[in-house]
């Protein structure tokens, strides 16, 4: 169901998860506040997507190098592609990318994320997605997780992910599937699931995944977005077509958010799994969590406070 689908009497009394805004309507807002996301139709035009579409392959073919990026490939592939968008699943971090950035700051996003984190807005972070086509090794299924688990900020309803359908996603190419209202939940613990071979690099997911919470499967056409909240249960299936299903994505938070320590919480692990790959990667001695998101987060609208 969309929010365009349901019709839901709003309940009196305090929203949590939206601010007082001009652009929803009452039941939108009880939409997201009773599931924990928002789909909004048609919202990114064609002519964007297009633009998109072709940096991405650019990226692909090293024709640009912005600072910065994480590419993430099939490297098995790799012999029989080259460098091309048949091996990349996943341009993530592209804040130094001006053209895949401009995402970041469509007005027509911003106008619906600030009713979510208010007028101070930050891109956190970005992830241009190639759900590549797909074997029974289910390389690119994403487990069901918690978005809030990567972020070592607060406060959670102050975040907003908008994800955007390059094309359309239905169940047979990956589509997104959530778990309404599992927004209301606190943050769980994460991990590499046990499958056999078909674990992705920080493609952590729930060690204890409720299987009796219903699921709903987003189908999207090209150019809807969809807005959720960080600690909505969610991810997606594999791509049982001969296509790529591309998303564009960012996670926006209010600047008036701030930094935690995640030492001895559920999140301790990912700190040193990435440190160490951003030592690695720029031969760093040390570096820490916070320097990684102050490297990644981006000023959009307003004014910033604190991150």
């Amino acid at each position: 169901p969309t929010s365009a689908q349901l019709s839901v009497v709003p309940h009196s009394g305090r929203f949590r998860y939206t601010l007082d805004n001009d652009l929803l309507s009452p039941e939108q807002r009880q939409f997201y506040e009773d599931n924990g996301y928002l789909l909004i139709k048609k919202l990114v035009s064609d002519e964007d997507i297009e633009r998109f579409r072709k940096e991405f392959t650019r990226i692909c073919k090293r024709e640009v190098k912005p600072p910065g990026v994480m590419i993430m490939k099939d490297e098995s592939l790799k012999s029989q592609f080259g460098q091309s968008e048949k091996v990349v699943n996943k341009v993530q971090d592209f804040q130094e990318d001006e053209e895949l950035f401009r995402y970041c700051t469509l007005p027509e996003v911003l106008k619906y994320v600030e009713c979510f984190t208010g007028p101070n807005i930050m891109a956190m972070h970005t992830m241009l997605i190639n759900k590549l086509p797909d074997s029974d090794k289910q390389t690119f299924l994403h487990p069901m997780h918690q978005d809030l688990h990567y972020f070592p900020f607060r406060p959670a309803s102050r975040i907003v992910c908008a994800w955007t359908a390059m094309e359309r996603a239905h169940q047979d190419n990956g589509c997104l599937v959530v778990q309404p209202g599992t927004h209301k939940t606190t943050l769980k613990p994460h991990g590499y699931p046990q499958w056999e071979g078909k674990t992705n690099k920080l493609f952590h997911g729930l060690l204890d995944e409720d299987e009796k919470i219903p699921k709903v499967h987003l189908v999207m056409e090209k150019g809807d977005t969809v807005f959720f909240h960080p600690l909505l249960i969610h991810g997606s299936g594999i791509n049982r077509t001969s296509g790529f299903r591309k998303s564009i994505s960012c996670h926006f938070a209010s600047s008036e958010c701030h930094y935690i320590d995640v030492k001895n919480t559920t999140q301790e692990h990912l700190e040193k799994e990435l440190e160490e790959m951003v030592r690695k990667k720029y031969d760093a001695t040390s570096v820490e969590l916070k320097d990684i998101w102050n490297f990644r987060a981006r000023l959009v609208q307003g004014e910033r406070i604190n991150l």
